[in-house]
């Protein structure tokens, strides 16, 4: 009996293309599909025009189906939307996580089902792990460097059920190498960077000043002496070091929290940084809810550490650097993903 047939999302990228070709040689029915998500200026990520003819083309060279979804306004809606709203109240968003809640693995993946197809597989660099007992997990790729399980966190038991990750139990160099023996245009294509509808030559500044004001502030330290001024407070982040104009100083000052209503930054050294615990909330779960140790990483390509999650907080086992609110912080127990929250 044959495989049901899989949609496969083509970014116009190598790592999705070689998914395609992998499932193709296994004998599945593959479609590709690429989404049409940003229709502004993008030369940074994976939403330029370029990216779509890529993805034709390669599944021209496959001899499969392609086919073009706008989602556009979802993408509007919940990703950049978002995004700005997020910036405008002093959080740090995560654009590609929100991208892959609402559009990749939701949208897309009600109109694959909805076209007749069980299967959906991407080009993520992670796995998924069958439990003994039926439920599964997203878990960590054979390529720790290329590891996107972080930005997969959000994925429950109803997404997991179809999902194919081809290239999971290969590195990148090993995916390259298969473009490259199959003739595919994308094998020495540079991977995507950065978030896709920030340009490189505008960046997040000027993106955001046309959507939303940006307000100068103030920077003081622990005591409340102003020691310096940033030019928009949207667009300043808890831990970073750069971007504030300060008074001299014998050690490098960071930004450990950040007021909206009154426009200020408050500064201080990489000690200061550190907390016992950072508070979170909007919890998503790969199979239901986890209370205990655990081990938490708060950015795409951190490490875990050992914590204790208790109700809404995570407790480090030594003090952390403190998370930027609106930044994801992911639960694993191995290799296997639990689940994760967004600190607040």
């Amino acid at each position: 009996m044959s495989a049901p047939p899989v949609m496969v999302a083509m970014s116009g990228g190598v790592d999705s293309s070689v998914a395609a070709a992998l499932l193709l040689a296994e004998g599945s029915e593959v479609v590709g599909v690429t989404l049409r998500l940003w229709g502004g200026e993008s030369d940074s990520g994976c939403c330029a025009v370029s990216d779509v003819d890529d993805a034709r083309r390669v599944c021209d060279a496959l001899g499969i189906e392609h086919h073009v979804f706008n989602l556009g306004d979802d993408f509007d809606r919940h990703v950049v939307a978002p995004y700005v709203s997020a910036h405008a109240v002093g959080l740090t968003p995560n654009p590609c996580i929100e991208c892959n809640r609402h559009v990749k693995f939701d949208r897309l993946l009600d109109r694959t089902r909805a076209l007749g197809f069980e299967r959906l597989a991407t080009g993520h660099h992670a796995r998924v792990a069958v439990r003994p007992d039926g439920t599964r997990r997203i878990a960590r790729p054979a390529d720790p460097a290329k590891d996107q399980s972080y930005v997969l966190h959000m994925l429950g038991q109803d997404q997991l059920s179809g999902l194919e990750l081809p290239i999971g139990d290969l590195t990148k160099d090993e995916v390259r190498q298969r473009a490259t023996s199959l003739g595919l245009r994308t094998a020495g294509k540079p991977d995507s960077q950065d978030v896709c509808f920030i340009t490189r030559e505008h960046g997040r500044g000027d993106f955001l000043s046309r959507r939303i004001p940006l307000t100068p502030g103030r920077v003081v330290d622990a005591t409340g002496t102003e020691v310096g001024r940033v030019d928009a407070i949207e667009l300043v982040t808890v831990g970073q070091r750069r971007g504030m104009e300060l008074a001299g100083a014998a050690a490098p000052r960071y930004a450990i929290a950040v007021d909206m209503p009154t426009a200020t930054v408050t500064v201080g050294n990489a000690d200061d940084l550190l907390v016992d615990a950072t508070p979170v909330g909007g919890f998503s779960w790969a199979d239901g809810p986890v209370t205990g140790p655990v081990f938490a990483q708060v950015s795409a390509h951190g490490a875990a550490v050992e914590a204790q999650l208790v109700a809404d907080s995570v407790r480090w086992s030594s003090p952390h650097r403190r998370v930027a609110p609106g930044q994801s912080v992911v639960f694993y127990e191995g290799e296997e993903v639990l689940g994760g929250a967004v600190a607040t």
